[in-house]
């Protein structure tokens, strides 16, 4: 099944719930399961913490991605961009205040030393994703890497 086929299945969906034709609940409703991920870590340590999630398709999430590093830092996933609905990306301030949103499909998150960035998405496709990174050079090889699960 390709991405635009489901993205129009969750589309349908999204649409159904609002207009109250979903006998199962208003999905629009949801209230987000905040999982939060920290990129890199103090005194230069190249990691993702937790280095492994498990997600349940259909449920609305709140990733958090936090940089308490000096350095910045990428969230990067081909295999999850491709198995989720976007609904946004949000850039905080220092403050932790929102300052940008982004749509549409997200392949990777760029988090700069002390910022934050919130990921609100709903899995759509089953599997393990093993192609969790952080894309500046060396990261990858030094074990910035991460494990997705979706049941």
């Amino acid at each position: 099944m390709t991405a635009r086929i489901l993205m129009l299945i969750v589309t349908l969906a999204v649409l159904g719930a609002a207009s109250g034709a979903n006998a199962a609940g208003d999905l629009t409703a949801q209230k987000p399961i905040v999982v939060t991920v920290e990129l890199g870590g103090a005194k230069g340590a190249l990691r993702f913490s937790p280095d492994s999630l498990r997600l349940e398709t259909g449920k609305l999430y709140q990733l958090r991605l936090v940089n308490p590093s000096d350095t910045a830092h990428y969230f990067s996933s081909e295999k999850l961009a491709a198995a989720v609905y976007t609904r946004k990306v949000q850039v905080n301030g220092a403050d932790g205040k929102p300052r940008a949103e982004i749509k549409g499909q997200v392949r990777e998150i760029e988090v700069f030393p002390g910022a934050s960035a919130e990921w609100w998405f709903v899995p759509v496709k089953t599997g393990t994703l093993t192609d969790l990174r952080c894309t500046i050079a060396g990261h990858t090889e030094a074990g910035m890497v991460g494990r997705i699960v979706i049941e």
